[in-house]
């Protein structure tokens, strides 16, 4: 991993068009490949976060890549802001208050592990994601996720929690559990459209 400034900018700005033009006309813009650099076209995963005053107010992604990192992120922006059902959708008059922040995903791996403390041992606070499942539960959190829940036992309760399983499911050693790094990076401030060119 490890993008170029420019192709950054283009992401952050890629969401917040793809996001304007589905709320306004209901469909975002076409993507032209030949616009992008070869990063950009190259299959990736992603998540979109969107804020509004600090507060998270809608994340969707993909854990692994299946299309071009562009068009995962212009899915994924789109999803976040009209489809995450813990929020309402976004409205047009928001779009000038929120922040997007695109984590763009590696593979994820399996994390081998004996027991509770052995888990607890290879988990990397603030480095790694983390992907549990077990049977058709299945639940992530992004790195940056770490910030809010630092301590690993209170993580994986929410994890578990959001996986739709017991909160103590982490203890008993039968959880499938991966781990993948994430690039982070954000709008610095809500972008208006007098801003914008």
């Amino acid at each position: 991993m490890g993008l170029e400034e420019k192709d950054r900018q283009e992401l952050l700005a890629l969401a917040r068009r793809a996001v304007a033009a589905a709320l306004q006309r209901g469909q975002p813009p076409s993507l032209d490949p030949g616009q992008l650099s070869e990063e950009l076209c190259s299959d990736g995963a992603c998540f979109v976060t969107i804020t509004k005053d600090g507060t998270l107010r809608g994340c969707i992604g993909s854990l692994e890549a299946h299309q071009p990192l562009a068009e995962d992120v212009r899915e994924n922006a789109i999803a976040a802001a009209v489809r995450d059902p813990r929020f309402p959708p976004l409205s047009t008059a928001e779009l000038d208050q929120v922040c997007f922040e695109v984590s763009v995903l590696s593979a994820p791996q399996r994390l081998e592990y004996e027991g509770l403390e052995d888990l607890l041992a290879k988990l990397r606070p603030g480095i790694d994601g983390v992907l549990i499942q077990s049977g058709f539960n299945r639940a992530t959190f992004l790195p940056q996720v770490w910030e809010k829940l630092p301590d690993p036992h209170l993580f994986l309760q929410q994890l578990c929690l959001k996986a739709g399983l017991p909160p103590n499911a982490y203890r008993r050693g039968e959880l499938e559990v991966f781990t993948y790094q994430a690039e982070k990076f954000a709008e610095s401030q809500p972008v208006s459209p007098a801003a914008r060119t």
